[in-house]
């Protein structure tokens, strides 16, 4: 048989042979290390929903009060058009655009893989992080105004805590969908990340090696007695 000719016996040696197939199995680190960067993203994406924690507790410390009276009937305003909810609306509104490029800032400078599962997991862990602060923050002072509710006499003024009229959950098909200022600190974080993807100067979105090491294989020369380029 001449060398030129392919011997079935060698090629099935070498496909059987432990190594000799180049297709990662499932017990080659390869295919081991595909599921990383989805854990990474999950984790990225549980991390910024539990930073809605404290930005609800920044939201209802910055927010004001509604000033209402104890009536008969419930509490009603204390002036017929008070400005404390459309403040509360602007106030969420503001922290959570800033939290959503806070947010995307951190995923494209701290996380070395860099793409759309990226911007996916950020996107859901600021909507997560929405949902988180408005019900934390809306229940910050609400066990009192509940309790001067039920017991304080008619004519009594209060405050009533700080929550949200321009953004919430709505039912569609027995499925809860966000909408209003909670889909803002997700919209933050898709807008900002995608600007920062669209202005790298790296196309793999990842800085590469500036090329200033020593050359990879052999040097090449354009003409004899000058220096060899790499």
């Amino acid at each position: 048989m001449s060398p030129d000719t392919p011997d079935p016996e060698r090629a099935a040696d070498r496909t059987d042979a432990p190594g000799g197939s180049d297709h990662p199995t499932a017990d080659h680190p390869a295919a081991a290390g595909r599921g990383r960067p989805v854990w990474i993203a999950l984790g990225a994406a549980l991390v910024l929903t539990g930073l809605g924690a404290p930005l609800g507790l920044l939201w209802a410390a910055v927010a004001p009060g509604t000033p209402v009276l104890k009536t008969a009937g419930g509490a009603i305003y204390a002036t017929p058009q008070p400005e404390q909810p459309i403040a509360a609306d602007g106030w969420f509104s503001l922290l959570g655009l800033g939290f959503g490029v806070l947010a995307a800032c951190a995923l494209w400078f701290l996380l070395r893989r860099r793409g759309p599962m990226e911007l996916f997991a950020g996107a859901l862990g600021g909507l997560g992080a929405a949902l988180v602060a408005w019900q934390l923050g809306r229940r910050v002072g609400l066990g009192t105004y509940h309790r001067l509710l039920a017991t304080a006499p008619d004519g009594t003024p209060f405050t009533k805590p700080a929550d949200l009229r321009a953004g919430g959950v709505d039912w569609f098909l027995h499925v809860p969908v966000p909408y209003g200022d909670l889909l803002l600190p997700a919209f933050g974080v898709a807008v900002t990340y995608t600007l920062l993807a669209g202005w790298s100067r790296w196309p793999s979105l990842r800085p590469e090696p500036d090329g200033d090491g020593p050359p990879v294989g052999p040097e090449l020369s354009s003409a004899p007695g000058e220096p060899p380029a790499h």
